[in-house]
């Protein structure tokens, strides 16, 4: 029998799922812009690059939050510390991935 507090969501469950959906759709309408743009030969601004990048930090973001609902928000009162340490050395290495990945792109584009 489902427990009566699980059957109730979280209020920032909604709009992060729409956060998290619709950022992605928007990363990858840009990419298949981007993809027949530099097919048709036309030059890139790397200028435009800012949509995706703030477009996956928005999806990374949206997954965190929800992440954070899961396991921190629903765990017992006597384990939410360690799962805060946790919680927070994940968010850490997702956020310095994501920092990683968009400066090495943006490296390349500036020495091409």
């Amino acid at each position: 029998m489902p427990d009566a507090n699980l059957s109730q969501a979280h209020p920032w469950r909604k709009p992060l799922l729409i956060t998290e959906f619709s950022a992605l759709a928007i990363l990858l309408i840009s990419m298949g812009w981007f993809s027949s743009r530099t097919e048709s030969g036309a030059e890139l601004s790397p200028a435009w690059l800012l949509i995706p990048a703030a477009a996956s930090l928005a999806v990374f973001i949206s997954f965190i939050g929800l992440m954070y609902l899961r396991w921190v928000v629903a765990a017992a009162a006597e384990r939410r510390t360690r799962h805060k340490i946790v919680f927070s050395l994940l968010v850490l290495t997702l956020l310095g991935v994501w920092a990683y990945g968009i400066a090495n792109t943006w490296i390349s584009l500036s020495n091409a």
